[in-house]
């Protein structure tokens, strides 16, 4: 029970760190899990990927195919809605953050 409530809570600061790297610049997807793992989120290609498409399809993020050495790799980047939505959640965490910390 705790773990499923845990990953409720991290699967939004999750998509908070998928938003952060992407206004910083396109990445795909296996970078994108391995930037998750260095922080602690172990994410398979079966959750990551339907995330990012659930990002895309609320306009968030953009999609871009680019051929690799013949491989066509999605590159995926912020949309200005999604650069709102950063702004906000980066506001709305600070905030949360001083009220919560050392309590």
């Amino acid at each position: 029970m705790q773990d499923q409530i845990l990953r409720k809570f991290f699967l939004g600061f999750i998509q908070i760190h998928i938003l952060h790297h992407a206004k910083q610049e396109p990445f795909y997807g296996a970078w994108m899990m391995d930037e998750l793992k260095e922080h602690g989120y172990d994410m398979s290609p079966g959750t990551l990927y339907p995330l990012l498409h659930k990002m895309e399809a609320k306009g968030v993020l953009e999609k871009e195919e680019k051929n690799i050495d013949g491989k066509i790799r999605k590159y995926y980047k912020i949309t200005t809605l999604g650069s709102e939505v950063l702004e906000e959640a980066r506001r709305k965490a600070y905030e949360l953050f001083k009220e919560i910390k050392d309590k």
